[in-house]
């Protein structure tokens, strides 16, 4: 077996979780969510946490578990809507928030993975985003500058990994998780078929084994939709 493969959650996170330390989470709603190590950490009680992700679960799912449990301290985000919990917490000054448009939120953990540790953008010039930031001048337009993001931890959800921790993502479901990969100091992933290596193929694959330390295969995926749309089925012609 790879050294890399692990039988489960709580296996993969021992060694990795203490009080105070940074956690990248994967996902765009509930759409690519680490829906088995969330649950795992927290069952570890790890506390004072730093999460960053594009948001926080919804209600009872997700990120919103920590949330609950109390083990969340700060949130670096770009959405808060929906989340009756969250907007509670921050209104009340238990949970403190860092607000990101969500490009630059994807940029500056893209650059975290780069070792790129600031970069310029216009987007929040002339905004409270912009606040406390430096601001320079480009070509006549007005710049702010970023800030990279890294993390102790990240934990990416993948379709397919291969012993080597080769991943491949399945549509929508890919979101935030390729640029987390490469931002921890310890990546985890969690997926849902684990294939033979060489499987993948090497043009197939989006994140490179070497960004991912341990692997699990989740025991099970609810895939829940937020917001569940439908329209009427077209009456059938009378023939």
């Amino acid at each position: 077996m790879s050294r890399k493969i692990y039988d489960s959650p709580e296996a993969a996170l021992e060694g990795v979780l203490f009080d105070g330390m940074t956690i990248m989470s994967g996902g765009f709603g509930l759409s690519g969510n680490p829906e088995n190590l969330i649950p795992a950490i927290k069952d570890a009680g790890v506390k004072n946490l730093t999460v960053i992700s594009n948001n926080c679960g919804a209600d009872g799912f997700g990120l919103w578990m920590l949330l609950n449990n109390g083990q969340i301290k700060k949130m670096i985000s770009s959405y808060v809507g929906e989340n009756k919990l969250f907007e509670q917490l921050y209104l009340s000054g238990e949970l403190e928030l860092e607000l990101n448009p969500q490009g630059t939120l994807a940029e500056r953990i893209r650059a975290g993975g780069a070792g790129i540790p600031a970069f310029y953008t216009k987007t929040g010039v002339g905004t409270v985003v912009a606040e406390g930031k430096p601001v320079e001048e480009f070509e006549g337009e007005l710049y702010v500058r970023e800030r990279w993001l890294r993390a102790d931890l990240a934990i990416v959800k993948a379709w397919k990994a291969d012993p080597e921790g080769n991943l491949v993502y399945r549509k929508t479901a890919r979101n935030f998780n390729p640029v987390m990969a490469t931002a921890g100091k310890v990546t985890i992933v969690e997926v849902e078929e684990i294939v033979e290596a060489g499987a993948l193929g090497a043009d197939n694959i989006h994140t490179p084994g070497i960004y991912v330390d341990r692997i699990i295969k989740g025991a099970r995926y609810d895939k829940r939709i937020e917001r569940v749309t439908t329209r009427p089925r077209p009456e059938k012609e009378a023939v």
